[in-house]
């Protein structure tokens, strides 16, 4: 999953979201640095991760992609999985998805100095492209993937992968719905054994 849908898998905890959102740049051990929240939604981040690649459902849709963009499918995945959340957002929230990302990047602000170096320097991009509401358009995803697709010099060809998103609209969108009951049943679980 990309950022919405963890930030929005962490529940009410502020900390927990940012540990959850920021996870990716903190290797190893170097989470045992930050405050315990802010350690159990980076804990939280990796379990969700490793539910994601192993759910054969997630595998399936990474399979429409593999031919055209190999060892890249299940970030492009993780990224039009946020897409579905973002569009269908009032199935799984009564807040309005505005106020949701508002709140986080005022969250974000608010603790500035708890947040990883990596987090601090894409948090002004993020706010001023929004990229969270973005989710919801097909063409905020091709801008995202196009973003991530220069990080790899564009070798990666990640910038293409809305034809398929559109080509296989329905089907991937079956798949998140099925995939994401799973996971935020697991993601309830395992909240509640971090918090113990």
């Amino acid at each position: 999953m990309n950022f919405l849908a963890h930030i929005y898998l962490s529940g009410n905890n502020e900390l927990l979201k940012i540990g959850n959102f920021m996870a990716d740049g903190i290797r190893g051990k170097q989470f045992e640095t930050y405050p315990k929240a802010i350690q159990n939604g980076i804990l939280l981040h990796r379990a969700i991760d490793s539910f994601t690649d192993a759910h054969p459902v997630f595998r399936q849709s990474t399979k429409k992609l593999h031919e055209n963009y190999h060892h890249y499918s299940g970030v492009i995945v993780d990224v039009l999985y946020d897409h579905f959340l973002a569009k269908n957002w009032n199935v799984y929230s009564s807040e309005p998805l505005a106020d949701f990302v508002h709140q986080f990047y005022q969250s974000l602000r608010k603790n500035y100095d708890l947040l990883s170096d990596k987090t601090k320097n894409i948090l002004p991009i993020m706010e001023e492209e929004n990229w969270l509401l973005s989710y919801q358009t097909v063409d905020g995803i091709k801008h995202i993937l196009t973003q991530m697709d220069r990080r790899t010099k564009n070798q990666s060809n990640m910038r293409f992968a809305t034809e398929e998103l559109i080509l296989h609209y329905a089907e991937f969108e079956k798949e998140f719905e099925l995939f994401f009951e799973d996971l935020r049943a697991f993601v309830h679980q395992k909240i509640n054994e971090l918090e113990v």
